[in-house]
């Protein structure tokens, strides 16, 4: 099966983190920036890599952009280049549109235009390590939607050595244990009768207030 061929608009530090960690994955990443710099420090990177203006339409089309399974516009702060970018890319028909947001009036504009996927970097990252700082067992943070998110939370003391059906976390809490990570092992279908060991991390989904709750409980 054909590997999905990707481009990215914007090669900022956001924009180039994204275009090395896919050519990495092996994945053909076309790389476009209007600065020349980022488009030869990316060069030897991805597998292709181009300085073009990402708002002259006619540039974009000679690029062939739609025939890229997926196109990210990451552009910075020009939040005017990222909206006619992202028009121009709309109407030239690319399968996929990723853009990324600096607020959320910019991803309003962004959904409107027809964008498939808006994500806003900055927020995301912060509302992350707030909750790490708040909940100290917290390890990493996925917000799903406004009202439920996916967190991976080490296993506390008070959860070393029982089993799920004695944490009763579906029950007390409302949320979902969806996985078990022992070391490098990922248990995917947890039982009632896993046990948890100290350093086990585990993987629950749930609405935000029930998932603050059960970190509350489990820290103190």
């Amino acid at each position: 099966m054909r590997k999905p061929q990707f481009a990215v608009i914007g090669l900022g530090r956001f924009g180039s983190s994204v275009a090395r960690a896919l050519a990495r994955e092996g994945y053909e990443v076309l790389a476009i920036d209007a600065n020349a710099q980022r488009v030869q420090e990316l060069s030897e990177t991805v597998t292709h890599a181009v300085a073009a203006d990402a708002t002259d339409e006619e540039a974009l089309r000679s690029l062939g952009l739609r025939n890229f399974d997926v196109v990210v516009v990451a552009i910075g702060q020009d939040i005017q280049a990222s909206i006619l970018a992202s028009l121009i890319l709309k109407d030239m028909g690319v399968p996929k549109l990723v853009a990324k947001a600096q607020s959320e009036l910019h991803g309003k504009v962004l959904h409107k235009i027809g964008v498939d996927q808006v994500i806003y970097p900055e927020r995301d990252m912060g509302q992350r390590l707030a909750h790490q700082l708040i909940s100290p067992n917290v390890i990493d943070y996925l917000e799903l939607s406004p009202e439920h998110s996916v967190v991976e939370m080490r296993a506390s003391g008070r959860m070393a050595g029982r089993m799920l059906r004695e944490l009763d976390i579906r029950a007390r809490f409302g949320c979902n244990v969806m996985a078990i990570r022992s070391g490098n092992a990922m248990n995917v279908t947890p039982r009632a009768d896993d046990r948890i060991a100290e350093g086990d991390v585990l993987v629950v989904v749930g609405r935000n207030e029930d998932l603050q709750e059960m970190e509350r409980f489990f820290s103190e």
